[in-house]
């Protein structure tokens, strides 16, 4: 069958929008008609190179749909089925499934491009095209296998259902999971996007007495206090000297590294947020590898823990639909999460948006 994707074929050049074939499914693969796919800050890493993939691929790791084909062996779906799909697949039986850590199951470390046998599904011209994350979701189609997706009944909005494909459990789960905030703790968030500002639904959820975000921008610093953050600065250092005096000097529970280019200064900054037994989570990928500092001594008597974390740490088959009744209860917020939408042909400039800080969360409709 005949597709429209955004592929990405040279490194800093604008995703192209081109007609692809696209093979059905085979065993345990699924194929879904998209309806809606986020806009995450992820794929701006793929833009520039710094995190390289195999060329040319169709980006995209966040998506809703429709099934509607299935192949030989999938008892999870049918068609005519609605499903979120999730870029950390889980085959529930390997040694983290089966110890309740999907986040790291043993089929997400397959390299970006080919689905889990090896082989692809979209072709152009009689050559092979990529499915980042074994989905692809910049496409009116796509072909993945059962392990990444979750079904969901018909009372959720694909244009809601699609962010907790990976934005909002990633942050949440960073506060709640990978953070472990507990009632009247104190936290620091650095960095209000699609993650960072579902960090602060996280914290709030737990329970935490004081909610400190940083982030440069007005509109999202306004963001963040609408959802929830008690507090709200454009800089590290006025975070820091506030959350000292909140504590009476014994500084934060917990640091949560949101940014969209983590490096050495914020994780820096994160460091001296926290106290003692504090927790510093590091959510977020980097435009180059760069060294930690800290002093032995510093992590020993004070008993801090630094750590990174996928997906907040969180299940998807069982977190996915947690987090929708959450919001079918009220106790998460989707509404007013998406700051705008865009058709697939309006692809490059919602990524220019997120760039220039006009979006905390854009996102593709599909028609």
């Amino acid at each position: 069958m005949k597709t429209k994707a955004a592929v990405l074929f040279e490194v800093g050049k604008p995703l192209e929008v081109v007609e692809l074939d696209l093979d059905g499914p085979r065993q345990s693969e699924v194929l879904i008609k998209v309806e809606a796919a986020g806009l995450c800050h992820s794929e701006l890493h793929m833009l520039t190179g710094a995190y390289p993939v195999a060329l040319p691929i169709v980006l995209g790791h966040e998506a809703t749909g429709v099934v509607e084909e299935v192949g030989r062996g999938v008892t999870k779906v049918k068609p005519g089925d609605r499903v979120v799909c999730t870029f950390v697949p889980s085959c529930g039986l390997c040694r983290y499934c089966s110890t309740g850590r999907q986040n790291l199951c043993v089929y997400g470390d397959r390299p970006d491009g080919p689905l889990a046998d090896g082989t692809y599904r979209f072709h152009l011209h009689g050559k092979n095209v990529g499915s980042f994350r074994q989905l692809g979701a910049f496409s009116e189609r796509l072909v993945t296998t059962e392990r990444s997706i979750v079904r969901i009944d018909d009372t959720i909005p694909f244009d809601k259902a699609v962010l907790v494909s990976c934005g909002v459990p990633t942050g949440f789960g960073t506060a709640t999971e990978a953070g472990r905030v507990r009632p009247g703790d104190t936290v620091v968030i650095f960095g209000i996007g699609g993650i960072g500002i579902n960090a602060v639904q996280g914290a709030v959820h737990a329970g935490a007495a004081n909610v400190v975000i940083v982030d440069p921008v007005p509109m999202k610093r306004n963001a963040a206090v609408h959802f929830g953050a008690t507090d709200a600065f454009a800089e590290a250092e006025a975070a820091i000297e506030h959350v000292r005096s909140l504590t009476n000097g014994e500084m934060a529970d917990q640091a949560l590294v949101t940014v969209g280019e983590v490096n050495q200064e914020v994780v820096q900054a994160a460091q001296t947020a926290v106290g003692k037994s504090g927790v510093v989570v590091i959510t977020g990928l980097a435009k180059s590898n760069f060294e930690i500092h800290s002093v032995s001594d510093w992590l020993l008597q004070r008993q801090v823990e630094i750590k990174g974390s996928i997906y907040g740490s969180m299940n998807p088959q069982t977190d996915i639909p947690r987090l929708l009744e959450l919001y079918r209860s009220g106790y998460l917020r989707l509404d007013g999460l998406v700051t705008a939408r865009y058709t697939l042909d309006q692809v490059n400039e919602g990524y220019q948006d997120l760039q220039d800080g006009k979006n905390i969360r854009g996102i593709l409709v599909f028609d």
